[in-house]
């Protein structure tokens, strides 16, 4: 017999109308803020296929700005995100297209900080209020957001997982996934790594004097 937790039978806390267009459009937008480590100055957001046709109705352009924002899925200024955005001078573009094969409920997220550092996200809401990110900066993965997630690239070589399980282990950290994707035109290779407990910032800096990366970031668990 399948069981259910209180989660999936209620769903999320949230603004309404909708676990998948909104509460989950809001946490896709959250992890890619979270992504590029700061509050971004460029936003460019294309909503495909169940999205693009009802993101108006369901306000899922102000769900994935507020994410974008910093604003937790059940925080009410969600419905007053695009305004706001526009008022602290981000330049926001909205679009609709298509993204290919992926699910109906995709958006991809390009966000450019003040600093110049840039990521590109394509995430999914699954529904009640779950997503997964399906890609960043056109590396495939998975990763839910459901746990403290270490993400990390660097040139493709021997040794970098065995690096990193090693700095876990040494500070207690347990992991739950562990994720590899390469990318052939440039060998790069991003690593996220999903723990069951937080990263010591300590951890962190362990494995940036252990391995040269281009980048590293961890990203807390998000707000259900």
């Amino acid at each position: 017999m399948e069981e259910y937790s209180v989660f999936d039978i209620i769903g999320p806390v949230m603004v309404g109308p909708s676990s998948s267009h909104t509460a989950g459009a809001a946490r896709i937008g959250r992890i890619a803020r979270n992504i590029l480590g700061s509050e971004p100055n460029k936003v460019q957001i294309l909503l495909h296929g169940s999205f693009a046709a009802t993101y108006k109705g369901h306000g899922t352009d102000r769900a994935l700005v507020g994410g974008i924002l910093g604003m937790e899925p059940h925080d009410p200024s969600i419905r007053e995100a695009l305004r706001i955005a526009w008022k602290k001078g981000i330049e926001l573009v909205i679009q609709t297209g298509s993204l290919g094969d992926v699910h109906p409920n995709t958006a991809r997220i390009s966000l450019e900080s003040a600093s110049g550092e840039r990521v590109e996200v394509v995430g999914t809401s699954v529904g009640g209020g779950l997503v997964k990110i399906i890609q960043i900066d056109g590396f495939t993965l998975e990763m839910s957001g459901e746990y403290t997630t270490l993400v990390a690239v660097y040139d493709d070589r021997p040794g970098m997982v065995a690096t990193v399980s090693g700095v876990l282990a040494q500070y207690q950290v347990n992991i739950a996934f562990m994720r590899v994707s390469r990318r052939s035109s440039d060998r790069k290779t991003l690593m996220v790594v999903e723990t069951d407990q937080s990263i010591p910032t300590e951890a962190v800096h362990l494995i940036e004097d252990s391995i040269e990366l281009d980048r590293v970031k961890v990203i807390a668990k998000s707000a259900i």
